[in-house]
């Protein structure tokens, strides 16, 4: 007699082994450039905030340059920053980071890529990794992104896009991230 397997999601995992530690405080009081806070939740398809989630960024510093081997522009390294964060999701389904704005970065031949913060998400049920970007609405460098410029839908681009805002005196950006459904999150292949 043959039976099935039944389904299996991957997860939850991530609370209680690789967001225990936070790493979502990316910056000391050393740390060169504006310091901003990112924080947003991420959605199911039917809408409803996901708990349980991961959310890693990477990012250049405030002078365009990432703290990795492969960048070798002449631009200078914050040895205080390393670009790098890791946020679960709170108890109401947020997750947060206190990381700078960064600079423009080089793109594919002549080009520069508007600052932004490349963002990997962790969830359940996500077998493979959804790779995004966060955008700042108040850059005007977006206009001429060739990455934002290559998504032909306009409306999708604004999925792409933090909505900033103040708390307490401090900039804030808002960056929801939809998985499926209405207003889905623009997605790149890695």
């Amino acid at each position: 007699m043959r039976k099935e397997t039944p389904s299996q999601t991957v997860g939850p995992f991530y609370a209680i082994g690789l967001t225990r530690k936070p790493m979502n405080h990316m910056v000391t009081e050393a740390t060169q450039g504006q310091r901003i806070r990112i924080e947003g939740q991420v959605y199911d398809g039917d809408g409803a905030a996901i708990p349980d989630v991961m959310v890693e960024i990477w990012q250049a510093n405030a002078h365009g340059r990432y703290n990795h081997p492969d960048d070798k522009q002449e631009k200078p390294l914050d040895p205080t920053f390393t670009g790098w964060g890791r946020s679960g999701t709170d108890d109401k389904c947020f997750y947060d980071f206190e990381t700078i704005k960064p600079g423009p970065v080089p793109g594919a031949g002549d080009s520069v890529q508007a600052p932004h913060i490349n963002v990997v998400v962790f969830a359940r049920g996500t077998l493979v990794h959804a790779f995004t970007r966060i955008y700042f609405a108040d850059e005007p460098a977006n206009a001429s992104d060739p990455v934002l410029n290559s998504i032909k839908n306009k409306k999708r681009r604004q999925t792409l896009i933090a909505s900033p805002g103040m708390e307490n005196g401090k900039t804030v950006y808002r960056f929801d991230i939809r998985l499926q459904g209405e207003n889905e999150t623009v997605f790149f292949d890695m």
